[in-house]
């Protein structure tokens, strides 16, 4: 059965409300609105002021994990002085969810490359979750999206070394590549399971460059905006950025798609599917 995914190239905080709506799903209880805070330097995270709509109007609780890499977001300290220069607690309530340890351990009974993944303890606070992706390139990825930000973006420090070392911390940056993003499959799937699917992802095709907000040093944007997906499936919602970025006539395309391939970044996709918690086939509904 294929999902649906709704699909606007207005890129407006009230659209994101507005396709929101369309899904359809009312997210129960406290709801964690995962979204990334943007690395110290890095000019293309989209702001608080974008996702003030869709954040006020499901009463949430901003939500992040510190980074298991040098910068001004591994440690409590750095991190929560990090989000209140970039102004997530301006408008929100913020969590860093693994701000003390120990980790919430999350089992993967049928990972395929993990057999349990470690995220910031204070997850079990919220009934819920909505998904706030910003699309664009990743330099390990491939490409960062939903299942990104379920994985690695809701991974503990320590959670975030072992799926790069695909169960080996001690290999973060040297661990077989497709085995890494089969690991970021395993543990996003986990996180479908810790939520009972109550969970909403929005991704939105904006300043898109080839590297993540995670790089205090990144590419400006390649490839022009291209729009907002919102849907109730993280597989079908980054095949559709995927293909969106194949359909375009943009001069920058091929810039972005040699980082998507170079890094095999559809395989975290492949690896997902044949997990089962989505479908890469879907409906895409055009909003204008």
């Amino acid at each position: 059965m294929k999902a649906k995914v709704y699909f606007s190239r207005t890129i407006t905080p009230e659209k994101v409300l507005e396709l929101y709506r369309l899904v359809g799903k009312e997210l129960p209880g406290k709801v964690a609105v995962k979204v990334h805070s943007g690395e110290k330097g890095n000019q293309n995270f989209l702001r608080p002021d974008f996702w003030k709509n869709i954040i006020e109007s499901v009463g949430g609780t901003v939500v992040e994990c510190n980074t298991a890499y040098d910068g001004a977001r591994n440690t409590t300290s750095k991190h929560l002085k990090l989000l209140d220069e970039h102004g997530w607690n301006r408008y929100f309530p913020v969590d860093l969810l693994d701000a003390e340890g120990p980790d919430l351990e999350l089992p993967i009974p049928n990972g395929k490359v993990i057999r349990k993944n470690y995220v910031g303890k204070d997850i079990v606070h919220y009934d819920s979750m909505l998904v706030l992706s910003h699309f664009k390139g990743h330099p390990m990825g491939g490409y960062g999206g939903a299942l990104k930000q379920l994985s690695i973006g809701v991974g503990s420090s320590y959670g975030k070394a072992y799926i790069h070392g695909a169960g080996d911390p001690k290999q973060i940056w040297t661990a077989d590549h497709d085995s890494f993003l089969e690991a970021m499959a395993d543990a996003a799937g986990s996180v479908v399971d810790f939520f009972h699917g109550n969970l909403v992802y929005i991704n939105v095709m904006k300043n898109m460059s080839v590297d993540c907000d995670c790089c205090a040093v990144a590419e400006d944007p390649c490839i022009a905006d291209i729009g907002i997906l919102a849907s109730t499936d993280p597989i079908a919602i980054d095949q559709a950025c995927i293909d969106l970025v194949y359909a375009c006539t943009d001069p920058g395309k091929p810039h972005l798609l040699e980082r998507i391939e170079s890094r095999n970044g559809v395989h975290t996709i492949e690896a997902a599917a044949a997990l089962g918690y989505g479908t890469r086939e879907y409906e895409l509904v055009e909003v204008e």
